[in-house]
């Protein structure tokens, strides 16, 4: 069944691309959107390719709001952009609820690599995101959203990616929330120094905003799990299905917006946020390997500094009133490492220390 299913996906997808090719717009995005929703079926029947699921289910979404943005901007005078920050509090709780006071106490045992990790994540990436705007010469806002989406921390992917990589997840799970903790501070701090130019950035406006969209909802999601996890075991396991919905959802909504920018600046955007992604990737893993770290704690560092918080880059973008422009390197990169991040997690699966 599977394996039928998986050559009709796989025509399906072939189809839209020659469609495509041949000009035929209108027709191509329904048989990709069906190819993808099928292969997304395929993968989650093959044990060997489930945690490819989710990074399909989005890029079939991605597609979905490319294709029709005018069902995905709002209802009457409601905008779908309020929806963004609850729906990023929704996923900042559900990491919350993953954490716990070992996940700090761990500092203690391993400092060295929680240090090298937190330098690596707050250097590394808004520096080549710099580097690339200088390159590629964007529009001062397009350039300022590849700077944002470099300034802010990991997210809850890290922890799953380096689950699956078989890597370091006590350090993963400690250095996304150290980051997290970290944010509110230097996310502004770097902004101001690295984008203010481009864009205006207001410091303190800015920690207000990451304050509420994720400090809040962490520890009341931490308080949560120490008080009620005998009680509500159940949360722990339904959060990260709600919290894959949520990061759905914004990525569709953000592209809904910001469509016709992406399709100005759709392709080099892309080549950018790739080379953001996969040079995170690069330079962590060797920038803990020269600082001495174990392999799997490498692997834990290059997922870390390789994966961002797309969503809090987002709602940082609305909150400036620019997510048509700043928010749309968050709306690709988004997709983009989780396609990335489950493929390195998958070849070091098959590859284990």
């Amino acid at each position: 069944m599977a394996k039928s299913t998986l050559y009709i996906a796989t025509g399906l997808i072939a189809l839209a691309i020659v469609l495509f090719l041949m000009g035929q717009i209108i027709f191509a995005p329904p048989a990709l959107i069906l190819g993808l929703g099928l292969l997304a079926f395929c993968f989650n029947q093959m044990p060997g390719f489930k945690s490819y699921v989710f990074t399909v289910g989005v890029l079939a979404a991605v597609t979905v709001s490319m294709s029709y943005p005018q069902y995905f901007l709002g209802v009457s005078d409601f905008s779908s952009k309020k929806l963004i920050v609850p729906l990023l509090q929704i996923i900042m709780l559900g990491m919350g609820t993953t954490m716990s006071f070992k996940d700090f106490t761990d500092v203690v045992k391993m400092p060295k690599a929680v240090a090298i990790g937190i330098l690596a994540q707050f250097i590394i990436m808004p520096l080549t995101g710099l580097t690339l705007t200088k390159i590629f010469h964007f529009e001062p806002e397009i350039a300022a959203g590849i700077i944002l989406i470099g300034c802010c921390p990991s997210g809850l992917a890290s922890n799953v990616m380096s689950y699956i990589a078989g890597a370091n997840v006590a350090l993963s799970i400690t250095l996304t929330s150290i980051a997290t903790l970290l944010a509110p501070v230097l996310t502004p701090f770097l902004m101001k120094n690295l984008a203010g130019a481009m864009v205006p950035v207001d410091f303190w406006a800015m920690l207000i905003d990451i304050c509420k969209m994720i400090i809040i909802p962490v520890i009341l999601g931490f308080t949560i799990n120490h008080f009620l996890s005998s009680r509500i075991s159940w949360l722990n396991k339904v959060m990260p299905l709600v919290s894959m919905l949520a990061i759905g959802l914004i990525i569709i909504v953000i592209t809904a917006h910001g469509r016709d920018n992406l399709l100005q600046v759709g392709g080099l955007l892309i080549l950018a946020c790739f080379l953001h992604n996969t040079i995170g990737y690069f330079v962590g893993y060797w920038f803990a390997k020269i600082s001495g770290l174990d392999k799997r704690s490498c692997r834990t560092v290059a997922i870390e500094v390789g994966l961002q918080n797309a969503g809090l880059a987002s709602g940082l973008a609305l909150a400036m009133g620019k997510l048509a422009t700043v928010g749309l390197a968050s709306a690709i990169f988004g997709p983009m490492m989780n396609t990335t991040g489950s493929m390195l997690a998958s070849y070091w699966k098959e590859r284990p220390v």
